[in-house]
């Protein structure tokens, strides 16, 4: 008997929303979870076509002597011109895309999600059947992200100026979680999950 493939659940929020912590409880409630960021530092460092592609764009100063990449001349490069940015996304996003396709065909469950802060700007959510944004004010998630990174609130102010804004990818989402820290967040948890059960037995 063929294994159906899995539904795909898109997660996103900005800095600081939460999003990774409704990741970690829906891994522990049996949805295998796919966390686009840390993947894609793995396949930054270990992919031999992102490798040539990077070094070809940024010379080879973008990998260190021990292998790994270097994040300072990455970051440099990237912080130039939105054009670099884009340059460095069109090399690694569709890397990050097959790789997780991948991986999601080797679960065994009716909904697996992937995690992005980016999800719509690298226009992952084309992979999701259904997409949730965690939702914090921005005040909120400034806080948060300055204790967490250890980082001024300018500098949490400007990455969030980098992102799309949170109002937008509520719009844009199917569901969304409320992290403002007076809403509890396993209910709703359970609710979308509920959702999402019902969806997958039509």
């Amino acid at each position: 008997m063929i294994q159906p493939s899995p539904l795909v659940l898109g997660i996103t929020g900005g800095i600081g929303s939460g999003k990774s912590v409704v990741a970690r409880c829906l891994h522990i409630m049996g949805i295998p979870v796919y966390n686009s960021d840390n993947e894609a530092r793995r396949l930054n460092n270990s992919h031999p076509s992102i490798r040539q592609a990077l070094t070809q764009l940024v010379g080879n100063h973008v990998y260190l002597p021990d292998g790994s990449l270097n994040k300072t001349a990455l970051a440099s490069y990237l912080f130039e011109s939105s054009t670099h940015a884009e340059q460095v996304n069109a090399i690694i996003h569709p890397i990050v895309k097959e790789d997780f396709l991948q991986w999601k065909q080797r679960q065994h469950t009716p909904w697996v999600a992937i995690e992005s802060a980016i999800l719509y700007e690298s226009g992952f959510n084309t992979l999701a059947d259904k997409v949730l944004t965690v939702y914090a004010p921005e005040s909120i998630r400034i806080e948060r992200a300055c204790q967490r990174d250890h980082a001024t609130p300018e500098a949490i102010k400007a990455r969030i100026a980098r992102q799309m804004p949170d109002e937008e990818k509520v719009r844009l989402s199917d569901f969304t979680l409320h992290n403002e820290g007076n809403h509890a967040i396993l209910p709703q948890i359970l609710d979308i999950l509920a959702n999402l059960f019902c969806l997958s037995r039509k």
